[in-house]
């Protein structure tokens, strides 16, 4: 049976916006009034799930999805730099900055490195691609990355190099541990 696994990113808010690690900020009215707009064009599903942040939570509801947050889950942790502008974190620490996007196993800021997060997404995925099919997550732009250099096997020195946009759907279809990839498309496309 093939697995089919969709990865939503949230909508947009403010902490988005200004490139800030997340720190518990709600969607804003624009991201919200999108997802809400959306709801009822994503695929149905056996399951929902969403990462425990705000505006994972706070876009599965205003797309209609109800489902529990699942930890495992949840976006990279940043430990100390939680909340924090990626700009303020440079000016602060730049050599520390350049230590994490260039070495996949940094964590200079005292959270989880960018390997440690594709494992844990890597086994999630494993998990997810069970015989009862269809699995629909709204989950953190970095899980989606971790998710994508998983499915295509990439070298995790890659995850820095994907782009994933506020709002939209990663499908990821297989079997036997192989994965196919539909990127980034709106919650309404077909």
């Amino acid at each position: 049976m093939t697995s089919r696994v969709f990865l939503v990113s949230p909508a947009m808010s403010v902490s988005l916006r200004q490139a800030r690690f997340d720190d518990g900020g709600p969607i804003d009215d624009g991201g919200a009034r999108r997802a809400r707009a959306a709801a009822g064009s994503l695929p149905p599903a056996a399951r929902a799930l969403t990462s425990p942040s705000v505006r994972c939570r706070e876009t599965a509801a205003a797309l209609g999805l109800n489902g529990p947050a699942a930890p495992e889950l949840a976006g990279l942790d940043v430990g100390r730099w939680r909340g924090r502008t990626l700009d303020e974190v440079g000016a602060a620490e730049p050599g520390a900055v350049a230590r994490w996007l260039g070495d996949p196993d940094a964590a200079p800021h005292g959270g989880e490195s960018v390997r440690d997060l594709c494992g844990r997404i890597a086994r999630w995925l494993t998990a997810a691609a069970g015989p009862d099919g269809r699995t629909l997550a709204v989950v953190e732009p970095e899980v989606v990355r971790a998710a994508v250099v998983h499915a295509l096997d990439m070298p995790v020195t890659a995850f820095w190099r994907l782009d994933v946009p506020p709002l939209t759907v990663t499908a990821l279809s297989g079997r036997a541990g192989r994965w196919n990839l539909r990127l980034g498309h709106p919650p309404d496309a077909d």
